[in-house]
């Protein structure tokens, strides 16, 4: 045997047969050979060329790419931590849901409300000669070609004639629509501060309609009114509260019976004081609320009273409401109150909700007795209980829209003067203006009575329209029988002030006057103008001057007072009643006679107390 070593390993001969041993540990392989072995050393590591891009050839060794696949373990782990993570999301959801709720439900005495106010009618819209002719310009010109000129002319003559008329009778109506707003107004207002029980129940229904604890009012007993609040059933309400666990973790709680029964009571006291703010500024005339509280008792499901008692305006408007828990104190600041949930010995709020006995009040007995409650019925609460006894009647026609200073469309105006003679009597052919010339008098139809549209027009400087309500003798009961810019009515509304407009160049003002609601103590109504008193311009300076009458049948009378340089105030006009034939009648004089002093000086000799 014979062996020999080289770089590339060791050979060993045996006899005939060769093996060859390549020392590379491990890695070594065994060929078998032909007649000898060999043990050949392992091949060398090839590079093989990869492309990298940007950066030419690479000549570095890339290691296999192996899938490794998780375990079952792994998987589980997961699992657990989406759930997990899925409940606390649904958990801090549920929490904050919660706390709106409750704060929700035990601020809702914290809220302000608005007292009432007599309420706000706006003035008819303006309307113009220019509107007019332009009206009725494209009622007669419709159809008529630009080359047809003398149809044109003709159609155009026509609408010249029509504007006018067109535009007295919409301003008499608008007028008209005006002077009726003002008076139901006047009157609603006079009712809801009289306590009148109906208009009192419906203003504070509509009130109470979009309450959470549904109430309504039932009744008024002079300044006293009867409310019955619906109060959500304790078992309607969340079993949970927020809390926090041992170690400081949010959580939600369970509540205890006790608890649960301490903020039902908390939510009833916060919805009583809202309900009774809300019907003392909703009823400017109301002292105090009698109120009662409703609610479907835990064990038997029936309704029954959980709370009574009677809270005055002074009680609520001087307490001062901060915070959740003052809720509470309408149990002290109410007179004879009663409340199913009562105080233990202990000072514990009790646990169980139950109805008061109500034998001793028939009033309430009565109301539970013929008690209907749904509570299931969406959009059913006992503030729409009077508002629905409204439903059903006769629809608006729809000919005459819902808006009270609809302008009829000239087309439809045309249309009911042609088809209707009586109309247009009334309308085209109205009475020429009578003419006063100073010291004359004449009696006035009884249209009159029902409504005058007095209108002073004038230019040139400033000037206001002033009435005084007096007796036989020309004066007034008291200030309030005074009417001017200050005041702008006086016996209920039967004399006002209209306010003012423009007519082109000219300035209007306007008032009303119903002589036939005129209280009997006033025998004469004397209509001024006076200056401007900053002006220190005297009536010499107003241009234009001219005072106009009207009532409802078109008659109407006109006075253009003298331009007197030296007054500053004058009586243009009295109405004053009269006896003729033996029956009552009104009469109207123009007079025309003024003090250089002004408003002091006119105020003074009617009997007013100028300071």
């Amino acid at each position: 045997m014979s062996v020999r070593v080289s770089t590339r390993g060791v050979r060993v001969s045996v006899g005939s047969r060769t093996a060859q041993v390549g020392m590379v540990g491990e890695g070594g392989r065994a060929a078998p050979g032909a007649g000898s072995t060999r043990v050949a050393p392992p091949p060398r590591p090839v590079a093989r060329p990869t492309s990298s891009p940007g950066r030419g050839t690479s000549t570095r060794r890339t290691a296999p790419h192996r899938s490794v696949a998780p375990s079952a373990e792994e998987l589980d782990l997961a699992r657990q931590r989406a759930v997990r993570s899925e409940h606390d999301a649904q958990r801090d959801a549920a929490i904050i849901e919660l706390q709106q709720l409750w704060q929700r439900m035990t601020h809702v005495h914290l809220q302000t409300f608005p007292p009432a106010r007599p309420p706000v009618v706006a003035g008819p819209p303006m309307l113009g000669v220019e509107w007019a002719r332009a009206e009725a310009q494209a009622f007669h010109l419709r159809g008529l070609g630009v080359f047809a000129r003398s149809e044109r002319a003709v159609a155009k003559d026509a609408a010249e004639q029509d504007a006018p008329v067109y535009l007295t009778d919409q301003q008499a109506r608008l007028r008209g629509a005006h002077e009726q707003l003002l008076a139901d107004a006047e009157q609603w207002w006079r009712a809801l501060t009289g306590n009148d029980e109906e208009i009192v129940c419906e203003a504070v229904n509509a009130a109470f309609a979009d309450n959470p604890a549904a109430g309504c009012a039932v009744g008024v007993d002079g300044s006293v009114m009867s409310v019955v609040m619906r109060q959500q059933d304790i078992d309607a309400l969340p079993t949970q509260a927020p809390g926090a666990t041992p170690a400081g973790r949010p959580t939600l709680r369970d509540l205890g019976k006790r608890e649960l029964t301490e903020r039902w009571l908390t939510v009833m006291g916060s919805h009583v004081i809202a309900t009774l703010k809300e019907g003392f500024a909703t009823a400017p005339g109301i002292t105090a609320i009698n109120l009662a509280v409703l609610t479907r008792m835990p064990e038997t499901r029936r309704l029954g009273v959980v709370a009574y008692g009677r809270w005055t305006r002074r009680a609520i408007e001087s307490t001062a409401w901060q915070g959740p828990d003052d809720a509470l104190r309408f149990l002290e600041i109410g007179e004879d109150v009663l409340c199913s949930v009562k105080k233990t010995a202990a000072g514990n709020t009790s646990s169980t909700v139950k109805p008061l006995n109500t034998r001793r009040m028939p009033g309430l007995q009565d109301l539970l007795d013929h008690a209907r409650d749904e509570p299931d019925s969406a959009g059913s609460t006992l503030a729409n209980l009077n508002i629905g006894l409204h439903d059903g009647g006769p629809d608006v026609d729809p000919e005459f829209p819902s808006d009270p200073y609809w302008i009829m469309p000239f087309a439809q105006w045309r249309e009911t003067i042609v088809a209707s003679p009586t109309a247009a009597t009334m309308v085209m052919e109205r009475e020429p203006v009578v003419s006063l010339v100073p010291g004359q008098t004449l009696t006035l139809p009884e249209e009159a009575w029902r409504g005058l549209l007095v209108a002073f027009s004038f230019a040139g400087a400033d000037a206001d329209l002033t009435l005084f309500l007096t007796d036989g003798d020309g004066q007034v009961a008291g200030d309030e029988d005074f009417v001017f810019y200050n005041q702008p009515s006086a016996a209920a509304g039967a004399v006002r002030l209209l306010g003012r407009h423009t007519e082109g160049p000219d300035i209007v003002e306007s008032a009303s006057i119903q002589l036939a609601a005129l209280p009997a103590r006033v025998r004469r109504v004397a209509v001024a103008v006076n200056m401007n008193v900053e002006s220190g311009l005297a009536c010499g300076a107003l241009t234009h001057a001219s005072l106009r009458m009207e009532c409802g049948s078109g008659a109407a009378w006109a006075f253009h007072p003298p331009s007197d340089p030296d007054i500053r105030a004058m009586v243009v006009a009295e109405l004053y009643r009269h006896t003729l034939d033996g029956s009552p009648v009104w009469k109207l004089r123009a007079i025309g006679q003024g003090w250089a002093d002004g408003l002091d000086a006119l105020a003074r000799a009617h009997g007013v107390d100028v300071q």
